[in-house]
């Protein structure tokens, strides 16, 4: 259903000036949920974009109805933990850190994390604990982008001797 979905929605996004990143659908019983990743990767996305796409795509479902059953869409941007839907992905963020989940076990592992070394054709190489580790691009579940925080400035940066900065600590109150 992917890729039906992502051959109808991919030329609606780009007529709104904005790429389709991808797309997750999850199941549940009472409703699933649609949601439809979009970027405009030279000036990121605002909400704006998000409700303008969000009013093509629902127009555009109810006339080709490819979801069966009651669902939510939602339209968003990929956000610093940016999935990793494509080989192209992971090339245009290579020697980035990622997260990857993989369908069928790896030397007994199913979740790998590490630096994006090298992607040769539908594989994926990363760097998991100083060890290289080739995943096929058909067996990730999901994968997506481990950001820098403290490079973004969103965390304090790591005391000397890898311990986290001293807090505010506990308060001495006199009684």
């Amino acid at each position: 259903m992917d890729a039906e979905l992502n051959q109808l929605l991919a030329p609606v996004i780009a007529d709104l000036g904005l790429e389709l990143v991808g797309i997750e659908f999850a199941q549940s019983g009472g409703g699933s949920l649609l949601r439809v990743y979009i970027d405009e990767p030279e000036r990121g996305v605002s909400i704006e974009d998000c409700e303008r796409a969000s009013r093509e795509i629902s127009a555009l479902l109810d006339v080709h109805d490819p979801v069966a059953g009651r669902y939510t869409l939602e339209v968003s941007s990929p956000g610093l933990e940016r999935p990793l839907f494509t080989t192209d992905h992971f090339e245009r963020f290579l020697g980035q850190q990622v997260k990857i989940g993989v369908n069928l076990p790896i030397d007994g592992r199913r979740r790998f994390q590490g630096r994006i070394e090298a992607v040769e054709g539908d594989r994926i190489t990363i760097e998991q604990d100083g060890k290289p580790v080739a995943i096929a691009h058909a067996n990730i579940a999901k994968a997506r982008l481990v950001p820098d925080y403290v490079a973004l400035g969103l965390a304090p940066a790591p005391r000397e001797g890898g311990k986290k900065p001293a807090g505010p600590g506990p308060r001495k109150t006199k009684s």
